[in-house]
């Protein structure tokens, strides 16, 4: 079995690739840990300026995986931990981004999509909400846009979620596209990169800590729930829920 994420570094930037395809690159417990640590390394290591955070495969993150999910106080440590990270973390996606995918995205300071890509909340459809992942979504994204997909579950493409605000850009060549934002953080100093994104993150990071509690008990409290019990098996049994009319 491969490692859920695999690590390269060019130029001062090291690359974490979120390398699980057989499972979409899901939200697991194990891929959830093994995030946190190389992130721990990264930001130990006076070596890295930066952070790209992308995928193998043709989803960037399926959410949380069903089978194996993680600890809702472990999910939102992640994504604290990507906010406070005194260094950019720049999302770099090529494929569909799903449920708390769109965590890991909306926690990123630079988020890049290719024009391909797919984004949904699909938590509603499991019977479930977007709990521990509104830390970081809430905070940058319009609230009207917001209300539809949350509450719809609907697909949106790139360009939508540029709009939206949870993307930086979108373009056909995403390396193309982020080519100049590495080139100016190899430009920028440590020392100037780290206190420019506490000025940006201070306060996503104070509606984090003020809700991070009463969202990580929700999240508990769904997943184990009957309707997300019928919601997940039937997503697993490629069934419609009980529920729909």
């Amino acid at each position: 079995m491969t490692a859920p994420v695999t690590r390269t570094r060019a130029r001062g930037v090291e690359t974490l690739s979120l390398d699980a395809t057989d499972t979409r690159n899901a939200l697991s417990a194990t891929l959830v840990d093994r995030l946190t640590d190389a992130l721990t390394d990264c930001g130990k290591d006076p070596d890295v300026r930066a952070v790209v955070l992308t995928h193998t495969g043709t989803t960037f993150c399926a959410g949380a995986d069903l089978r194996d999910p993680p600890h809702p106080d472990a999910l939102a440590g992640l994504l604290r931990q990507i906010l406070e990270l005194r260094k950019p973390v720049v999302a770099r996606v090529t494929g569909h981004v799903r449920a708390g995918g769109l965590g890991l995205l909306a926690a990123c300071d630079i988020a890049a999509a290719a024009t391909a890509a797919t984004f949904a909340f699909t938590e509603v459809r499991i019977g479930v909400a977007p709990a521990v992942i509104s830390l970081p979504v809430i905070p940058r994204a319009d609230p009207r846009a917001l209300a539809r997909y949350y509450l719809t579950g609907e697909r949106f493409d790139a360009r939508e979620a540029v709009r939206v605000g949870l993307v930086t850009v979108t373009a056909d060549d995403v390396d193309e596209a982020l080519a100049p934002v590495l080139d100016g953080l190899r430009r920028s100093s440590p020392q100037g990169l780290a206190e420019t994104k506490s000025l940006l993150t201070a306060r996503v990071l104070e509606t984090f800590d003020r809700d991070a509690a009463e969202l990580t008990a929700l999240s508990a409290r769904l997943f184990s729930s009957a309707q997300a019990r019928e919601g997940m098996t039937a997503f697993l049994e490629r069934r419609d829920a009980a529920w729909v009319v």
